[in-house]
């Protein structure tokens, strides 16, 4: 695999700024962030979406989490599995079960939340070729059409830091260390 070997660039103003309202909302800036900011349209985008998914998808935190661990589970992101196991720990309260599950590629002890791994991991695998029989089985435990979309908004922002981070290789941050993921 490919990695990028990324120089000590000067840091734009864009990636500054994020740069230091991430160090104050979390206490350090992610190692993927500073890759990231190599380039000021990717992070401002990134963090954009991020913030937006999280703010407007439709789907609760722990939803959430499942879409963005789901996305990094098919796409074999082991920085980003290790960061929303974090966060589903520590942060948005996601249970063990079903963080492992997703982490180990099993079934989820809840239907609502495995149809809407499955669904992801799908669209994912697929690149949104999904059949009606999918969606149906989606819709059938209680999503709404809107919520496909809102899995779409998801894949595409863990699709910005999945593809960064296969190409920069961060380091892992110690705050993420207790949930390193290899597939």
């Amino acid at each position: 695999m490919a990695h990028l070997k990324l120089e000590n660039n000067p840091v734009s103003p864009v990636s500054q700024g994020i740069f230091d309202s991430t160090q104050k909302a979390l206490g350090f800036v992610p190692n993927m962030y500073k890759d990231m900011g190599n380039n000021p349209a990717l992070l401002d985008a990134y963090t954009y979406s991020y913030h937006s998914f999280r703010a407007n998808s439709g789907f609760s935190p722990v939803e959430q989490e499942v879409v963005f661990l789901s996305v990094a589970y098919e796409n074999n992101c082991e920085y980003c599995m290790a960061a929303h196991s974090f966060v589903g720990d520590m942060m948005t309260k996601v249970p063990a079960e079903i963080t492992n599950a997703i982490r180990e590629g099993k079934q989820i002890p809840d239907l609502k939340l495995a149809a809407l791994s499955k669904l992801t991991r799908s669209l994912t695998a697929t690149r949104g070729n999904v059949s009606q029989v999918e969606v149906d089985a989606f819709l059938a435990v209680g999503y709404s059409e809107s919520h496909v979309l809102g899995i779409i908004a998801g894949i595409a922002v863990k699709t910005m830091s999945n593809y960064s981070n296969h190409i920069t290789n961060p380091k892992l941050d110690a705050a993420f260390a207790g949930r390193i993921w290899k597939k």
